[in-house]
């Protein structure tokens, strides 16, 4: 019996290792993704606190997918307590949602996957190398963080968003300046879009469930009630108390499957379940990847390397989605920012997407207004078990490389899926 054992997973949000079991005839006899951080349990924290302090305390979750965990928060609250937010709400919620994802997957993007696709190990060597990319790649996080800033309150960890709307609205004058500064964040994002498309993928062919929020009128991301896997749709409340499983025997993650079975979530599975409502500029670099690449719809979606393509399609898509949020924003400013809540007891369940995949939170309030139960599901969550599905395929086709090169090829596809450890030990 061989064993691989990679105690440090590098360049992932967290920490986390590996470890396999190959018999000597190359057989995996077992293998897994081990988790390092300590369980911090967030949920077990917001039991018996009042419910408007939810939105601020599950944004510490990550530093880099906060927004989600505060406006998920405030979605599920406000389904306990009757709350329906105004329009102008949804509006800026929606672009400060489309910020984060844009930062997020940027940042994965290009410091954290990119250098895989080029063998490259300094990060000095990445920036020496591909310096049109690096300036794309900041100009684009810089802009999305200065959204981010403008309608959350700050940069990381939003303050604005409330139960019942935002604390604060943004000015008009910012918002307006925002919409030529996206402009010239998407012509200088085409200079790391070029790259990527030319780019030579590794192969790894397996049909997997993609799962994410589906809507009828646009690319679904914020605040949907519909879930499709494959061919199957239905509401979020039976994926998430009916069709989904928790394993709670492993912690600190509470290991997710469908039907017993493991699924995708995020960019990739946005785009197989969304793809008509993808921006034009979105839509023309799908299509020119795939034509690029010499790539079909299905074979395009069998390969979980194309995430990263995917999270460059969406960063377009959320460019020029932001763009006209902006517009609708600023020829209809309200000055409604916040309704307030009457104290009841209910209960509540959000969803939204992540930049990682599709988030879950449900919460229970008393009838003082006390949270009394909460459950969070994480994207990563949902999708470890589907990376450890594809390391059973890579395995075999790599034990023939050297300890190094074996190493590198594993980290490389744990990376593609963007694992964000904190949110998954919350």
């Amino acid at each position: 019996m061989k064993k691989i054992i990679i105690p440090h997973i590098h360049k992932i949000e967290g920490e986390a290792g590996f470890w396999a079991k190959v018999t000597k005839t190359g057989k995996i006899e077992d293998l897994k993704i081990e988790t390092l951080l300590g369980l911090r349990q967030i949920e077990g924290i917001l039991i018996g606190r009042r419910f408007f302090e939810a939105p601020l305390v599950v944004s510490r979750i990550c530093g880099i997918c906060p927004v989600p965990h505060s406006l998920a928060a405030c979605s599920a609250l406000e389904k306990a307590l009757n709350i329906r937010v105004s329009e102008n709400v949804v509006l800026l919620r929606k672009l400060l949602l489309a910020s984060n994802i844009i930062h997020s997957h940027t940042l994965h993007l290009f410091f954290l996957s990119f250098p895989d696709l080029f063998n490259i190990e300094s990060d000095l060597d990445l920036t020496k190398r591909f310096k049109k990319e690096t300036k794309a790649a900041l100009k684009v996080r810089e802009t999305a963080l200065e959204i981010a800033e403008i309608v959350g309150g700050r940069a990381v960890h939003p303050m604005t968003p409330v139960v019942g709307g935002f604390s604060k609205l943004p000015e008009k004058e910012k918002l307006k300046k925002l919409i030529s500064k996206i402009s010239f964040a998407l012509e200088r994002f085409e200079d790391l879009m070029k790259t990527l498309k030319k780019a030579e993928y590794p192969s790894l062919k397996r049909k997997t469930r993609f799962a994410s929020l589906v809507s009828a009128k646009e690319y679904a991301f914020y605040s949907e009630n519909k879930v499709r896997i494959e061919k199957e749709k239905m509401t979020i409340g039976d994926f998430y108390s009916v069709e989904i499983k928790e394993d709670l025997k492993h912690p600190p993650v509470k290991r997710v499957t469908f039907k017993g079975e493991p699924y995708m979530v995020g960019a990739i599975a946005r785009i197989k379940n969304n793809q008509r409502f993808l921006s034009s500029l979105a839509k023309k670099e799908f299509e020119e990847f795939k034509e690029k690449q010499e790539t079909r719809d299905d074979e395009f979606f069998e390969n979980i390397y194309f995430n990263l393509i995917s999270q460059a399609i969406e960063v377009v898509h959320f460019l020029e989605f932001s763009q006209e949020l902006l517009k609708k924003i600023i020829k209809n400013p309200s000055k409604d920012k916040k309704i307030e809540a009457r104290v009841k007891a209910g209960a509540g369940l959000a969803a939204l997407e992540a930049p990682r995949g599709s988030l879950f939170h449900y919460y229970e309030v008393d009838k003082e207004g006390r949270i009394s139960g909460c459950n969070i599901i994480t994207p990563t969550a949902q999708f470890l078990a589907n990376i450890e599905e594809d390391l059973k395929i890579l395995l075999p086709k790599i034990m023939g490389l050297s300890q190094k090169n074996k190493v590198r090829k594993i980290r490389s596809l744990i990376r593609v899926y963007d694992p964000c450890i904190s949110c998954a030990t919350h």
